[in-house]
């Protein structure tokens, strides 16, 4: 489990999929056919890259805590540091998602740039900007129909299927927090909170899933 007490001024956010120099989800540059649905409006790979980086920046401080739920980068182990080194924030989590072979091998240690790898995880968090609230998390990089504590009204966050903003909220308490549905910005704690809080507790149908045959 991962406990996190986020201190007065500190916030926590959530992305996932970022896909950072992934040439074929870029539009401009893609080799993929029939791609329009799944693949980034832009013309090319720097500047999709420079796009997800400044919004992260934008909103993500130095001392805050991004959770990245998978699918950190592409375009070769190199990617992964260099993607990492143009983020302000330092304080990283990552679930590990299907495309993360090398932070999963740990090549070179890479794993160090983090604060914690894994596969899954529950998350506890205490905000002490709110009153010492606390709030779980089931998170993993794919989506879960029926997860742990799911009855006691625990949360579920994932990434994977990058589904659009309309569609990003399952039946229950879970959400698709990958950057696609979210205008390549990641969520803050209180936005995921203030979507799903009031969610009826329920098992989950995926309404689309772009790795369907």
């Amino acid at each position: 489990m991962w406990n996190i007490r986020l201190q007065p001024h500190q916030k926590l956010f959530f992305t996932s999929d970022t896909h950072y120099n992934h040439k074929n989800i870029c539009r401009g540059v893609t080799s993929w056919t029939h791609a329009d649905g799944h693949t980034r409006d832009f013309p090319t790979l720097a500047k999709m890259n420079d796009n997800i980086v400044n919004n992260i920046n934008s909103i993500v401080g130095q001392d805050d805590i991004l959770i990245h739920l998978g699918d950190w980068s592409f375009g070769g182990f190199e990617s992964i540091s260099e993607f990492y080194y143009r983020l302000t924030c330092q304080n990283i989590y990552l679930i590990l998602g299907n495309h993360d072979h090398h932070i999963e091998k740990n090549k070179d240690d890479i794993k160090l740039l983090f604060i914690d790898v894994a596969q899954y995880n529950i998350l506890r968090v205490v905000d002490e900007n709110a009153d010492d609230l606390e709030y779980d998390f089931v998170l993993s990089h794919y989506p879960i129909c029926s997860w742990h504590d799911m009855s006691k009204g625990r949360f579920h966050i994932f990434g994977h299927v990058h589904l659009p903003g309309h569609k990003k909220l399952m039946p229950g308490r879970a959400m698709d927090v990958g950057i696609d549905g979210n205008n390549l910005k990641p969520y803050e704690l209180k936005e995921v909170i203030s979507l799903l809080e009031t969610r009826p507790i329920k098992a989950s149908v995926l309404p689309s899933d772009h790795h369907e045959k």
